[in-house]
């Protein structure tokens, strides 16, 4: 069983890879780097509860949690392959089976994509954020190659065998390779002096959860609204959705200050129709997280590698910003196993394989966030024609709108 190593035990630490970082997608870069017979050294913040002792300290019995993720077909398979699927709690999870999007204005456009037409099971997964991290908590625990170690990183030194990482009670940590996996503001990407794009899109996102009156039957919506920004309601297990609305700043004060019976009424002009009455969860709970887009110009360096938000950050309306950092995880461990016998697992050109390979994808996503976040945040009214026009007619297009679907749902899909 890991758990986390004592002052006395962690002086210097040898590792074929370092990943530093406590969210999920470090904790399944661990897993599938050590499932692939590299030994790993995962570097936790010590102001973070330790993966072994979360598992234990986090009971099913507690409420819903207002983060969640809509996991594509590659996050499945990635999570599938390491042996966490099947570790999460499965009543809370729930599939989506389609998903309508609507737009705006008294002309709305509206585009419907479902699991049938996609052909394929379900479309993705809704999974909370504590559900999916106990699940690979309960994996670090007993993984083979894993120490977990608990500290604060104060310096990275790298030179042309390997990476230091020191820690500021003085241990240090050696590797071949040490993985970014550590959030947007990455202490990781900071080291290396990596240069970065960024843009605040001057949005919060609000979650809550919510009891509907009608069943949802598995369906996601989204509305665009132009100036009160997207509104997303997901499906939970039974008669349950999930809220996310990346509101205005102004607005997003306003739902905060709010409390969720409140923020249910002002859902009710959107969810009525289908949903019928919105009642809060209890205990009611409202929360915001900032929106912005992130554009490192690498996502790698010698002897670094940078997956999740620490290598990109898009806007949430697409719902797969996790989604790329699963794909990252799977890309880099493939990459590292599959290069040649003659070169290290932080050679700089299989490094660059790396980035290469995940280029396309992370642009793509990137464009198309940042593209529909621009094109519905105004309320000019030809754009609000065109738009609308455009949700109809890409409706009515079915082999563009597989196409389309084909990518949401990951390359494995």
């Amino acid at each position: 069983m890991n758990s986390p190593s004592s002052p006395s035990m962690r002086r210097f630490i040898q590792s074929d890879i370092c990943i530093v970082g406590n969210g999920a997608i470090a904790k399944t870069a661990a897993l599938g780097f050590a499932q692939a017979g590299q030994s790993v050294t995962l570097l936790c913040p010590s102001t973070a509860p330790a993966p072994s002792a979360a598992a234990a300290s986090a009971p099913a019995e507690l409420g819903w949690d207002v983060r969640v993720f809509a996991l594509n077909h590659t996050a499945f398979h990635l999570l599938s392959a390491l042996k966490v699927w099947g570790a999460l709690d499965a009543a809370r999870v729930a599939p989506v089976d389609a998903m309508l999007v609507n737009g705006d204005g008294a002309q709305a456009g509206a585009l419907g994509f479902d699991a049938y037409g996609a052909h394929t099971g379900t479309l993705a997964w809704i999974v909370e954020d504590r559900n999916l991290n106990q699940a690979l908590d309960a994996a670090l625990r007993f993984a083979q190659n894993v120490t977990l170690v608990q500290g604060r990183a104060t310096g990275l030194v790298r030179d042309a065998d390997s990476a230091t990482v020191h820690l500021d009670d003085g241990a240090a940590i050696q590797a071949a390779l040490v993985v970014g996996a550590d959030g947007a503001q990455s202490w990781v990407r900071g080291q290396c002096d990596i240069g970065m794009d960024y843009r605040s899109y001057g949005q919060s996102a609000v979650v809550s959860n919510f009891h509907c009156e009608r069943p949802h039957h598995g369906a996601a919506q989204q509305w665009f609204t132009g100036a009160e920004g997207v509104v997303a309601l997901l499906p939970l297990p039974g008669n349950m959705v999930s809220l996310v609305w990346s509101a205005p700043e102004a607005l997003a004060a306003t739902l905060r200050a709010e409390s969720a019976t409140q923020l249910a009424a002002r859902l009710a002009p959107f969810a009525a129709a289908k949903l019928g009455q919105l009642t809060p969860l209890q205990p009611e709970l409202v929360r915001d997280f900032p929106l912005r887009l992130m554009r490192p110009h690498s996502m790698v360096a010698p002897r670094v590698a940078l997956v999740g938000d620490a290598a990109h950050v898009v806007h949430p309306l697409a719902g797969h910003g996790m989604n790329l950092g699963f794909a990252d995880v799977e890309q880099l461990v493939r990459t590292i196993v599959e290069r040649e016998a003659q070169r290290g697992i932080g050679d700089q050109r299989v490094l660059a394989r790396y980035a290469r390979a995940r280029k396309e994808d992370v642009l793509l996503m990137q464009l198309a966030t940042d593209g529909l976040a621009r094109l519905f945040g105004t309320d000019l009214e030809p754009l609000r024609v065109v738009r609308n026009f455009g949700l109809n007619l890409l409706d009515k297009l079915p082999m563009l709108k597989r196409r389309l679907i084909s990518h949401a749902l990951g390359k494995q899909g």
